[in-house]
């Protein structure tokens, strides 16, 4: 352990605070130190580079909010399940968007095998188990319910509903209703 009391998980957890104040693009060993109020090279005895560091927040982020998904599951299926899950990310995003942002990191093939990355396709292929979905069309759904999330949550701390009517919420239960109604419902091919 360094004087200042730096670890490893110390400086993960300060990175990721740091990314949900000031966003996740602006966290460096460099930001980290001058927080820490120690010189740069200090810090590499417990993260590599800044690339080592984000990964660690990414890692940090995929559990927490895998961890928070699983929690809001238990229980539930259809609708229920898939709004619960829905949520989990827009509130995580909300309230840690650095974190979020990491979230969207990519990571290398081991890396991303070792994460949480798996745990959230199996979290969702959950979800989906109660429209009976298989093969390919599970997987295209995935997609969809992804890119959904996804995009709606980044447009959404974006600002780009802030001043339209109906508000954001109504637009989110509305989505979800039409999530739902799709899955039930899914074409055929």
């Amino acid at each position: 352990m360094s004087r200042a009391g730096l670890t490893p998980e110390r400086l993960v957890r300060a990175g990721a605070e740091l990314a949900d104040e000031v966003g996740f693009d602006q966290v460096t060993v460099s930001a980290l130190a001058r927080q820490f109020q120690v010189k740069v090279p200090s810090l590499y005895s417990h993260v590599a580079s800044s690339r080592d560091l984000k990964t660690r927040i990414a890692l940090l982020a995929l559990d927490e909010l895998a961890d928070l998904s699983a929690a809001a599951l238990a229980g539930r299926s259809g609708r229920a399940a898939l709004a619960a899950l829905g949520d989990v990310y827009r509130d995580y995003a909300r309230t840690h968007p650095g974190r979020y942002a990491a979230t969207r990191m990519r990571l290398g093939p081991a890396t991303a095998a070792a994460s949480a990355g798996p745990r959230h396709a199996q979290l969702l292929r959950a979800v989906l188990r109660g429209y009976e979905l298989g093969g390919a069309d599970q997987t295209h759904a995935v997609r969809l319910i992804g890119s959904t999330f996804h995009g709606y949550i980044s447009l959404e701390l974006a600002g780009g509903f802030d001043h339209s009517s109906p508000d954001s919420q109504q637009s989110w239960t509305r989505i979800m209703d039409a999530l739902d109604a799709l899955l039930r419902n899914w074409p055929a091919e």
